[in-house]
């Protein structure tokens, strides 16, 4: 199955981790985000990826140029020869489309709608989020539904208290975000070539074609309240820093020792 990678915002939140740097190619641990990512579908045999770039897009397309599987394998060196022990553990097939940089998700999205057409359904992320969930388990029940788009459901990230008011400023509760039954959109999404009917021109994909999805009842939400945390700020990007400094990457096959009731204990929810 053809996974699709955004990779061309301008990742304003992070920006002043460096300006040299797009989003995705800011490294957790010694590789880049969008390298966890990509594992991540390698996986559960999704190995197919089409990268929709755009800012510092040569940025990304020099480290794939450059890539090597046999840095993060086990082999033998002769001379200029290099034998792999194994079967590689990156034999990914990369497409690199640039579509721009201030292009929204549903635009970059429809610029590789031919990457996309003669797929039964395709994979799809915002390339800054990592997550444990069972993809193959989310895969089945998205087929079962028979809709045209899914995308992970999760509990926000941090804790902040509700207030419940009327009209007059009156105060009727106070309640911790905990307990209340909210969920974001995680950014994994699963979708249909008939997405495309649902996108019109210039509009973002989760503001524009998800409410037209939504109105023809073809919108599935996976919830899942397990390992899931986005690198959107600085302080993001430490929490999973200090996490792979402590072993403990949830993301990655064989270290999934998260908490099933929750985000990892360093995520500050």
């Amino acid at each position: 199955m053809k996974v699709v990678l955004f990779c061309g915002g301008l990742g304003t939140r992070i920006r002043e981790f460096s300006e040299a740097v797009p989003k995705p190619m800011i490294p957790i641990g010694h590789e880049p985000v969008l390298w966890h990512v990509m594992q991540y579908y390698s996986h559960y045999g999704h190995r197919d990826f089409v990268l929709c770039i755009g800012y510092k897009a040569t940025v990304i397309k020099d480290f794939f140029l450059a890539y090597k599987p046999q840095t993060y394998a086990d082999c033998v060196v002769s001379g200029n020869n290099v034998e792999i022990l194994g079967k590689p553990q990156d034999d990914w097939r990369v497409a690199l489309i640039d579509t721009g940089v201030w292009r929204n998700v549903g635009e970059r999205l429809w610029a590789v709608r031919e990457q996309v057409q003669n797929e039964e359904m395709f994979l799809a992320n915002y390339s800054d989020g990592l997550t444990d969930v069972d993809l193959t388990e989310m895969i089945a029940r998205f087929k079962q539904s028979g809709k045209v788009a899914c995308f992970l459901a999760v509990p926000p990230p941090m804790t902040f208290h509700l207030a419940d008011i009327d009209a007059s400023g009156q105060v009727r509760a106070m309640r911790s975000s905990d307990d209340a039954d909210i969920w974001i959109n995680g950014g994994y999404f699963i979708m249909r070539p008939e997405i495309f009917d649902y996108i019109r021109d210039g509009e973002d994909l989760v503001v524009g074609a998800f409410r037209r999805l939504i109105e023809a009842d073809q919108l599935l939400a996976y919830k899942y309240k397990g390992f899931w945390r986005a690198m959107d700020t600085l302080k993001d990007r430490q929490v999973l820093e200090d996490m792979v400094e402590r072993g403990h990457m949830p993301w990655r096959p064989g270290n999934q020792t998260a908490s099933r009731d929750g985000t990892d204990p360093m995520s500050a929810r």
